[in-house]
Formats: C-alpha cells, sequence, structure tokens
C-alpha cells in the first residue's frame, strides 16, 4: 500500500512540476520587498494562493497537452495510465479556483490582478503548443505574479515593481526562446542571451543605492548565468546543428525528432536557468535583513535539490 501511495505522490509531484515552485516563492518574496510589504499575514495568504495557481496551471498545461503528450511524451503522467485526463482536469481546475479564492480575501485590488493572472495561466496551456509566441504569456504570467504580490502589500504598485518585473519577463522569454530555438521549434539565435541580461541591466539602472550584499547576489546571478550558458554560444546560430533536448518554458516542454549526437546538454542549461529565477529576485531587492538573504539562498538550493528529485519541465 505504501509504495503504491509513493507512487501516486510521485504522479502529482511531477505533474505540478514542484521543482519549480521555489522560484514562484522567491518571486513573492521579491516583488512583497520591493513594494513595502509589511503585512505579513497577507503574505503567507500570498504564498499559499500562489502555489495553488502555479500547481493548477501545471496541471491543466497535462491537460491541454494530453493529445501531444500520446503522441511524443508517452512517458508523461496521463498517456502512461498512471492517471486520468479528466483528473487531471478536475484537480487543475479546482486548484486554480482555491487559489484565486485565497488572493480574493485580500481585497479587490488584489482579486482583479490575480484574475487577469488566472487567465494568462489559461490562455498559456491552451495555446502554447500552437503559438511562437506562447514564451511571452508565460512571461506576463510571471509579471502578473509580480503584480499580485506587490498589491497584496496595500499599497500602490510602485516603479521598481514595474521594472524588475519586466526583467523578470524578458528573462524568462530569453530563456524560453532559447530553449525552442535549440530544440528546432523557434528561432535558432543568440538574441535570446540579451533578454537574459534583463535583470543584471534592471539592477544597475534602478535603486542604485544598495548594500554589499545585493552586489554580491548581483554577480552571483551572472556568475550563474554563465556557468549555465558555457558551451551553449558556440552552438547558437548554427542551423544545422540538431540535438537530443527538450524546450523548456517555464511551464511546457516540446520534443525534437530526427536527432543526431547532441553536443551540449541543453536541458540541463535550461533547468539550471529556471533555478536561477531565485538569484533573478534576490538581486532585485536593494537592501533586506539577513534572514531575507538566507531565504533567497535556502530557495536557490531547494529548487536544485528537487530538480534532482522531479524533472522542472
Amino acid at each position: 500500500m505504501f509504495p503504491s501511495f509513493m507512487r501516486q505522490l510521485r504522479t502529482l509531484l511531477v505533474l505540478g512540476r514542484i521543482s519549480n515552485l521555489p522560484t514562484v516563492w522567491s518571486n513573492c518574496l521579491a516583488a512583497w520587498l520591493l513594494n513595502g510589504g509589511d503585512s505579513w499575514n497577507n503574505f503567507y495568504v500570498l504564498c499559499i494562493g500562489a502555489t495553488l495557481l502555479y500547481i493548477g496551471g501545471m496541471f491543466l498545461n497535462d491537460a491541454f497537452d494530453a493529445a501531444f503528450d500520446h503522441q511524443f511524451r508517452k512517458e508523461r503522467p496521463i498517456p502512461s495510465g498512471q492517471i486520468t485526463a479528466r483528473a487531471v482536469w478536475v484537480i487543475g481546475s479546482t486548484l486554480l479556483l482555491l487559489g484565486w479564492l485565497l488572493m480574493c480575501l485580500m481585497g479587490l485590488s488584489v482579486a482583479l490582478p490575480a484574475l487577469l493572472l488566472v487567465g494568462a495561466i489559461i490562455l498559456y496551456d491552451a495555446v502554447h503548443k500552437r503559438t511562437t509566441f506562447a514564451p511571452l504569456l508565460m512571461a506576463a504570467c510571471r509579471f502578473l505574479l509580480y503584480v499580485v504580490a506587490a498589491s497584496a502589500t496595500m499599497r500602490a504598485v510602485n516603479d521598481a515593481i514595474v521594472w524588475h518585473g519586466l526583467a523578470l519577463a524578458a528573462y524568462i522569454t530569453g530563456l524560453s526562446f532559447l530553449a525552442r530555438g535549440e530544440s528546432g521549434q523557434g528561432l535558432t539565435s543568440r538574441w535570446p542571451l540579451l533578454l537574459l541580461s534583463a535583470p543584471l541591466v534592471a539592477v544597475l539602472m534602478i535603486n542604485s543605492n544598495r548594500d554589499m550584499i545585493s552586489w554580491i547576489a548581483w554577480a552571483l546571478l551572472l556568475a550563474w548565468m554563465l556557468w549555465c550558458l558555457r558551451g551553449m554560444v558556440g552552438m547558437l546560430g548554427n542551423g544545422r546543428a540538431r540535438h537530443s533536448v527538450r524546450a523548456v518554458s517555464g511551464q511546457s516542454e516540446d520534443v525534437a525528432h530526427g536527432l543526431t549526437r547532441p553536443t551540449y546538454n541543453v536541458g540541463k542549461c535550461v533547468a539550471g536557468l529556471l533555478a536561477g529565477i531565485v538569484l533573478v529576485d534576490w538581486a532585485a531587492a536593494p537592501q533586506m535583513a539577513v534572514e531575507f538573504d538566507l531565504v533567497f539562498i535556502g530557495l536557490f538550493v531547494l529548487a536544485l535539490i528537487l530538480q534532482r528529485k522531479i524533472p522542472a519541465t
């Protein structure tokens, strides 16, 4: 009985792609701090609601992709028979509804942007396999999460939220197009690297009055990005290169076929950049108490640990 329970639990964790949850929590914390949040009861409600919205969106991602996965990704939970498509639809929809209702507890100023976030999640899940611009929708989800988290502080959303939220969205877009291009699903070019660098530029342009730890976070983000991208830059722009990789966009993946011998593990690179979202968030906040620095470090380590257990994509 216990092994059966563990298999079922793992199925749910894989469907929810829980290895990316630390990046959702770091998004909430960074936006909260940037907008001067101090009502911590709201923060806990925010994190629970964001968790439900994320996991619900991931379940619906597989529900919408069931036909594609039956053809190309038979190892996924639905085509492999680990869970029924109907159950995934019901669980995903229920989690999204519960997440939004929790956001409503904090008032209309939070409920409205949260409703936009729910709409963006559903739209992304529904169309991401059919449009080249799906990464922009996924980036919009992260931007809206920043806005929701800032609104939960019960303060007006400030300029720092907008600019750092846009920088995060650019990072997500660059990461997604980079992965899609490497798998033959999109443009194969170096231009996504410019989008990946947006958070680094935003830190230099916004809130220049930073403490030493904030600059250390910025340096660690740069170093981590360079580490993840090592060996990949030389492959970009080579239209003849074909690799056995997954296209990773934070909430979905596509599979390349007719493959030759890989020269670089792009999937591992993208997973690392996904974990790097925590560093993006850490670097965004100019000054904070030491305990918050430790939280960001812990979330980054947790993301890396979870990726070893549950696929991030």
